[in-house]
């Protein structure tokens, strides 16, 4: 399984997207300053413990790259059936299972990174920013800090599991569009943020929506062997 994974790796030249990712932990950050700083100014966005920015990063950070994973989808899944390419892939000895789950954990695995690093470096920036220019106070104690890691590693591993129910809608037609559309629903209802009641912090629902994540890609793989690629 890692070797084929390793090989998806290769025939992707996943470049682009970590070039993606370095762009967007820079505009995440410069949006987040804005943001607070704009709130802050007219009232509307009472950010002011680290928490707050801590939950603030977290909702950019899941929104961005949930929708950055379910591009990973249509371009390592979706546009393989659609180019019918994934007919060469069927053709070798290896089992379909193995193919279509070594995809699927890659892309839930770069997710999962993605996010656990963009959270830390989207933080650090801001925390470099914010001692040379004040927004908020920011300082923690060490045991907060671990604290706030955990947390992190906590919700990346649920958001990498939400990631992939793009899957679901982007496998009906062979859509890519569908895809990523489903992606910013996903987004619209995991992502919700609002310093009074936010939704991603609701355990319940970001578990809920990971679960489900994982069930389709579950079925997917399951049920490979009994569908037609074209």
């Amino acid at each position: 399984m890692l070797q084929l994974i390793k090989l998806e790796m290769k025939k992707f030249k996943l470049g682009w997207y970590i070039k993606g990712v370095l762009l967007a932990n820079i505009i995440l950050t410069a949006i987040m300053c804005f943001v607070i700083f704009l709130g802050q100014q007219e009232g509307d966005l009472p950010i002011t413990t680290y928490q707050d920015v801590y939950i603030f990063i977290g909702a950019l950070v899941r929104a961005t790259f949930i929708v950055f994973a379910s591009v990973l989808i249509a371009k390592i899944v979706i546009e393989e059936y659609k180019n019918k390419t994934i007919l060469i892939l069927f053709s070798y000895p290896v089992s379909r299972k193995k193919i279509i789950a070594s995809k699927l954990m890659l892309i839930a695995l770069l997710t999962f990174i993605t996010m656990v690093f963009s959270n830390a470096a989207v933080a650090g920036l801001f925390s470099i920013i914010n001692a040379y220019f004040p927004i908020v106070p920011f300082e923690m104690t060490g045991n907060q800090f671990i604290g706030e890691f955990t947390n992190i590693v906590l919700f990346a591993i649920a958001s990498a599991g939400m990631s992939l129910i793009p899957l679901y809608f982007g496998m009906r037609n062979h859509s890519v569009p569908a895809t990523i559309g489903s992606s910013l629903i996903v987004v619209a209802i995991a992502c919700s943020y609002n310093p009074a009641f936010s939704l991603i912090t609701f355990i319940p629902l970001q578990l809920g929506l990971a679960a489900i994540g994982v069930a389709i890609a579950y079925f997917a793989i399951r049920n490979i062997e009994n569908e037609d690629a074209v």
